[in-house]
């Protein structure tokens, strides 16, 4: 089995803030990230898929259409928005990292057999700053 990786880069802003507490409880929990101005970062994002290379080609997967597939499917929907209020598929969800790669997860997933009929998603790795991280391997 080879895992082969792919980085992409994305800006966006948001807050982490639960609707059902109060601002206190709020600010007590989630400290400056609940700022009502939101804040921003500068994620990074790997996307690891896994499977035998094609005899024809030696890749487990093109990268260049996983990295379109990517950048179609998430980067454009994410890159400098709110993520609290921009994006469709964040609605009704607290804008964490470990939230917002789960909804990743659940874009990607089903699109990788797409572009190979071999490969699968093994793990997203989505890094909120150079220190703090999440990463996520599905179900």
């Amino acid at each position: 089995m080879v895992y082969i990786s792919r980085l992409e880069h994305f800006n966006a802003a948001h807050k982490l803030f639960n609707p059902n507490w109060s601002m206190a409880k709020n600010k007590e929990v989630f400290g400056p990230c609940a700022n009502a101005n939101w804040h921003g970062h500068n994620y990074e994002l790997i996307v690891t898929v896994k499977g035998n290379p094609d005899p024809d080609t030696g890749f487990v997967i093109d990268l260049k259409k996983l990295s379109t597939l990517v950048r179609e499917h998430i980067i454009q929907k994410v890159d400098h928005k709110n993520l609290n209020l921009d994006v469709a598929f964040m609605e009704g969800k607290l804008a964490s990292t470990e939230n917002l790669v789960i909804a990743f997860w659940n874009i990607l997933q089903p699109l990788i057999t797409k572009i190979s009929a071999s490969a699968q998603l093994h793990s997203l790795k989505l890094y909120e700053t150079p220190r703090n991280f999440v990463e996520y391997f599905g179900e």
